[in-house]
């Protein structure tokens, strides 16, 4: 009905849709704090939640419907505006859905939540690995006073464990010679491919535990352009979800997030397709444990 509220829950399911067992956990972040072109990331977390609403249960390539595994959302985290404060309050609210033996899902808001959501993921897992799947290198040591902020967010990563970087097309030349060249996949090299023959690789690179931060810039902009800073000449839907399949199968997903919707008025299909790769992903992580 028209005037009932908007859901504040993934996929509209109860608060708690775990059936008692431990599951994915949607930890929703509504920060806006550094970003520095276009403002309203901090609506992102809401407009998925919205828009997954209409995502359809069943998964077509897993043969599963995912929430039967477990998923239960948390209220919006109420963050400072501080970047290096609301770090520290996503650290604590993911550190507590680990300790639960469950999957952290993060959705921002802007790219910083991810650093919060690293450091309790890296306090926990020895052998590491985030993967950040992006348009930007993010690995500023400081950008406008701050080093939290979301051009930053690969520089704190890599301060705590190894990382490789997917669909990277537009970094600063200060970036560039901290850049490890053999961990980074330039999106003017695997877009053109045409084969999958650089996932090889990436998989190669990565470690029993992976950390996942997916921002949605990442995505070519005719597919996405809700989004913060849209680049062209981005990765496809297909492309991006053959990879997290391959990723899923080769180790153990600890977390992930989707971050930097900035939701348009009247346009959908971007918050759409952000709850629907949530959703996929979560198919991935369940079928390759299952198998």
């Amino acid at each position: 009905m028209s005037g009932d509220p908007a859901p504040s829950t993934f996929l509209g399911l109860p608060a708690d849709a775990t059936g008692g067992i431990p599951g994915a956990v949607i930890v929703p972040v509504p920060y806006d704090g550094t970003s520095t072109w276009h403002k309203g990331a901090d609506a992102g977390p809401q407009a998925l939640l919205e828009a997954s609403a209409a995502v359809e249960l069943y998964d077509i390539e897993t043969a599963r419907e995912p929430w039967r595994d477990g998923i239960r959302t948390l209220a919006a985290l109420e963050v400072p505006s501080d970047p290096a404060g609301m770090s520290s309050v996503v650290r604590e609210a993911v550190a507590a859905v680990l300790d639960g033996g469950e999957l952290p899902v993060v959705l921002g808001g802007e790219h910083s939540v991810t650093i919060g959501a690293v450091e309790a993921a890296a306090d926990r897992f020895e052998d590491l690995t985030v993967l950040q799947i992006d348009a930007h290198a993010d690995t500023r040591e400081e950008y406008e006073g701050s080093s939290h902020n979301h051009a930053c967010v690969m520089a704190r990563a890599r301060e705590r464990c190894p990382i490789v970087q997917v669909g990277i097309r537009a970094v600063d030349g200060s970036e560039m010679p901290g850049l490890d060249a053999g961990r980074v996949f330039w999106a003017h090299d695997i877009v053109p491919a045409g084969d999958d023959g650089w996932m090889d690789d990436v998989v190669g690179l990565l470690t029993g535990h992976v950390y996942v931060t997916i921002d949605l810039d990442a995505f070519d902009p005719s597919l996405i352009p809700a989004t913060g800073t849209p680049e062209p000449g981005g990765l496809d839907w297909y492309t991006v979800n053959r990879l997290l399949r391959r990723v899923a199968r080769a180790s153990r997903v600890v977390g992930f997030d989707v971050v930097e919707l900035l939701p348009v008025e009247g346009h959908h299909a971007s918050a759409f397709a952000a709850a629907k790769l949530v959703y996929r992903f979560l198919a991935e992580i369940a079928s390759a444990r299952d198998a």
